[in-house]
């Protein structure tokens, strides 16, 4: 049985339609976290590049999440990868808190455009380091499931990130909470390590709070500290 036969066997059971449907919510549910990291990486970008940024950052974090489920369980019992990718999204958010228009006058529209894409498609891979599993679960092994929900739930969260971005201009102070998200996402995966859990199991939920805290308050005050020193060097 070939690929085509295999996908048109599926259409025609109800099951595939039920977990279809469980990946599409899990995507939506789960979507605004990377609409609003969609909608801080692109503030920066004139406004007929938005589209262009939301856009190709989708595409490579859609392809590279699809990679990401393929390999989901064995990932995620890897000893300190989630304490690396939580590191890397505290490093993220405090970036994206510094970035302004100032600070950026200088660069190219094209490099902006870049870094803009790369930003996306690097945060949304640590941040759906938890998620993947949720929706390899509900594909149960089926990999055109799981791209098929992904396809359909993209203009969802394309349409959030363009929503973020209108609140943005409008209201500069969302930034920060924003970057104090990713700081929250970053103390929660930290403490879910397989590494770490054998030390905290005991103390669970209440030091996964307290990281998720710390990672948001301290993901703001850096930023605020660092923001404050390039000013007075400026000066």
């Amino acid at each position: 049985m070939d690929f085509l036969e295999v996908i048109i066997q599926s259409l025609n059971t109800p099951t595939f339609y039920i977990n279809l449907l469980q990946i599409i919510m899990i995507d939506i549910l789960l979507g605004g976290d990377n609409a609003i990291l969609i909608g801080l990486a692109c503030r920066d970008l004139a406004p007929e590049q938005r589209r262009k940024g939301i856009f190709w950052g989708m595409v490579g974090a859609v392809g590279l999440r699809i990679v990401l489920i393929s390999f989901a369980l064995t990932l995620l019992a890897v000893p300190f990868l989630k304490i690396i990718g939580g590191l890397l999204l505290l490093v993220i958010g405090v970036k994206l808190l510094l970035n302004d228009n100032d600070e950026h006058k200088d660069i190219s529209a094209s490099d902006k455009l870049g870094i803009a894409i790369k930003t996306i498609i690097v945060a949304d891979a640590v941040m759906s380091l938890d998620n993947v599993i949720a929706v390899a679960a509900a594909a149960k092994g089926d990999l055109f499931l799981v791209v098929l929900g992904i396809l359909i739930s993209i203009p969802i969260v394309i349409a959030g990130s363009q929503l973020v971005l209108k609140i943005m201009d409008r209201f500069p102070w969302v930034i920060i909470f924003g970057a104090g998200l990713l700081g929250w996402l970053s103390g929660g995966l930290l403490v879910s390590d397989v590494f770490v859990q054998g030390f905290i199991a005991p103390y669970q939920p209440w030091i996964k709070w307290t990281m998720e805290v710390l990672g948001a308050v301290g993901v703001i005050l850096v930023g605020h500290l660092l923001k404050k020193r390039a000013a007075q060097k400026t000066v």
